[in-house]
C-alpha cells in the first residue's frame, strides 16, 4: 500500500530542502524506543544513556505508535531552511491549543487504551497545559539528547543538502526524487513511496520540503495533513561514519584482519563515495578499489546505492562497528 504525493505545475517551484532540530529530537526519543533504530546510532545510545536515563520520556512516547499518527504539531514540517530549535520549539508552544487536542486525539487513538489513561484523559481535558507539558519534555530532550552532538549533526545535514543541492542542479527533480531513497519511484505527476501504510495528497500549489534526517533512518517519512506543508523525510547520506572515529589500536587490528589495503577502503568510507573516488583518494588502480569493495559488500560491511549513473557505496552498521573499533 504506498504514499503518493501529486504534483501540479506549481509545485515544481515550491520544492526547497531544510533541516530541523526539532525533528531530529523528536526521532532520537523514538530511536530510544524503537530497537530496530539502533543500528548507525549505536556509539551515540551508549554515550547518551545516562542523560536519556533522568529524563521523562513516557509522555512523548505514548504520541510514538509503531503503526500510526504521531501530532504533526508537535514535530511540524520545518518553519524554514535552517531554523533554529528555539524559533521551532517557541512556534509549538504557539500551537492552537483546540487543533493540537484533535491532533493528539488521533495519536492516543492509535495506541490501545490511551485515550482513556489518566494522562490521555489531562490532555484533552486541558489542552493548553497539553501544550506546555508535551513543548517542555521536547525542549528537555533536545537539551540532553541533542544540543550537544548538533554542530555534528547539522554538518551531516547540510552535507547531504548540498550534494542533492548540486544533484538538482545536474539532472532535475524528476531524477533526483527517486534518488533520495530506493523506495521512493516518479512518473513525471506523481511520487510513490513503497511502504506498508498508504497515503495520498495532492499538493495543491504548496510544493515539497525535502529533508534530510539522522535519526529517522531507516524510515521514509511522509504524511503531513493540512494545514502543514507536504514534506518528504529521508535517511541523511554518511550515516556509516558520523559517530566515532577509528582509534590506532581499533586502525592497526583491522588491518590484521582484513589487510591493508581493504581497511583502508572501509576506512575511506566515512560517507558514501563511487569506486572512482576512492581510487583516487588512497592512490590505488579503480579494478583493486573495485576489487576490494565488492568482497567488502559480500561480507555485510557495506551496501551498494546508485545515484544517477554512480554508485555509491556506505557501510552498514556491522561495517561501521569495524571500522570504529566498537
Amino acid at each position: 500500500m504506498p504514499s503518493r504525493l501529486y504534483f501540479g505545475d506549481e509545485d515544481f517551484l515550491r520544492c526547497r530542502f531544510a533541516i530541523s532540530p526539532m525533528w531530529e529530537t523528536q526521532e532520537a526519543v523514538r530511536t530510544l524506543k524503537r530497537p530496530d533504530r539502533h543500528g548507525y546510532h549505536a556509539p551515540w545510545l551508549r554515550r547518551i544513556r545516562e542523560a536519556a536515563a533522568g529524563l521523562d520520556l513516557a509522555p512523548l512516547w505514548l504520541l510514538m505508535p509503531r503503526r500510526g499518527h504521531t501530532p504533526d504539531w508537535l514535530g511540524p514540517p520545518p518553519i524554514g531552511p535552517a531554523a533554529t530549535f528555539e524559533e521551532e520549539i517557541a512556534a509549538v508552544r504557539a500551537s492552537d491549543p483546540q487543533a493540537a487536542r484533535e491532533d493528539t486525539a488521533l495519536s492516543l487513538a492509535c495506541t490501545p487504551g490511551a485515550l482513556r489513561s489518566p494522562r490521555g484523559r489531562a490532555w484533552l481535558a486541558d489542552p493548553a497545559r497539553m501544550v506546555e507539558e508535551l513543548a517542555d519534555a521536547m525542549e528537555a530532550a533536545w537539551r540532553a539528547l541533542i544540543e550537544p552532538d548538533w554542530l555534528r549533526l547539522r554538518a551531516l545535514l547540510e552535507a547531504d543538502v548540498a550534494h542533492h543541492s548540486r544533484r538538482l542542479a545536474e539532472v532535475g527533480l524528476g531524477t533526483l526524487l527517486p534518488e533520495l531513497d530506493p523506495r521512493l519511484s516518479w512518473d513525471g505527476r506523481t511520487l510513490t513511496l513503497a511502504q506498508r501504510m498508504e497515503y495520498a495528497r495532492d499538493l495543491a500549489g504548496q510544493g515539497l520540503v525535502l529533508m534530510p534526517s539522522v535519526f529517522s533512518w531507516p524510515d521514509v517519512i511522509t504524511g503531513f495533513e493540512p494545514p502543514w506543508q507536504p514534506t518528504l523525510v529521508y535517511p541523511a547520506r554518511g550515516l556509516g561514519g558520523l559517530w566515532t572515529d577509528p582509534g590506532e589500536g581499533a586502525a592497526q587490528a583491522l588491518v590484521r584482519l582484513l589487510g591493508r589495503n581493504r581497511a583502508a577502503v572501509l576506512t575511506a568510507l566515512a560517507e558514501p563515495a563511487t569506486t572512482t573516488a576512492l581510487a583516487h583518494r588512497l592512490r590505488l588502480a579503480p579494478s583493486s578499489v573495485s576489487s576490494h569493495l565488492t568482497a567488502l559488500r559480500d561480507a555485510g560491511l557495506l551496501t551498494a546505492r546508485r545515484y544517477g549513473h554512480q554508485v555509491l557505496y556506505e557501510r552498514t552498521p556491522l561495517g561501521v562497528a569495524l571500522a570504529c573499533g566498537g
